[in-house]
């Protein structure tokens, strides 16, 4: 077993419950960890038996060009790409985290993550 981490992929995307988040617009950074069985790959040197981190990052910007009120909806659609398209993945963690928050205070970033396990 074996882990891939995608960190900190920055994203400009439109979510949120106020309109104004649907409009302006905010930064985001999102964190992708899969778990998969690594083994061949450690062996074969070849991409095709492992994940590539390249397609984790197209799902990302692409799952979050999609508006949504919260976090964990986008959070999961992103989950749900990946156990759709990368058969090799067995468990996953999105965090997605929004910089700057607009909940009246001063805040750096509010961050909701999900994980997945493939039954």
């Amino acid at each position: 077993m074996g882990k891939i981490t995608v960190r900190n992929i920055r994203v400009y995307a439109h979510h949120g419950c106020l309109k104004e988040e649907s409009i302006i617009g905010s930064d985001y950074l999102v964190t992708v960890e899969v778990f998969a069985d690594l083994q061949k790959a450690s062996v074969s040197d070849n991409l095709t038996d492992t994940v590539d981190y390249v397609f984790i990052n197209k799902v990302v910007k692409e799952e979050m060009r999609i508006s949504s009120k919260l976090l964990e909806h986008v959070s999961q659609r992103i989950l749900d790409r990946i156990f759709k398209e990368l058969k090799i993945v067995t468990k996953a963690v999105v965090s997605v985290s929004k910089m700057n928050p607009p909940i009246n205070g001063d805040v750096e970033m509010v961050t909701v993550s999900l994980k997945k396990k493939r039954v």
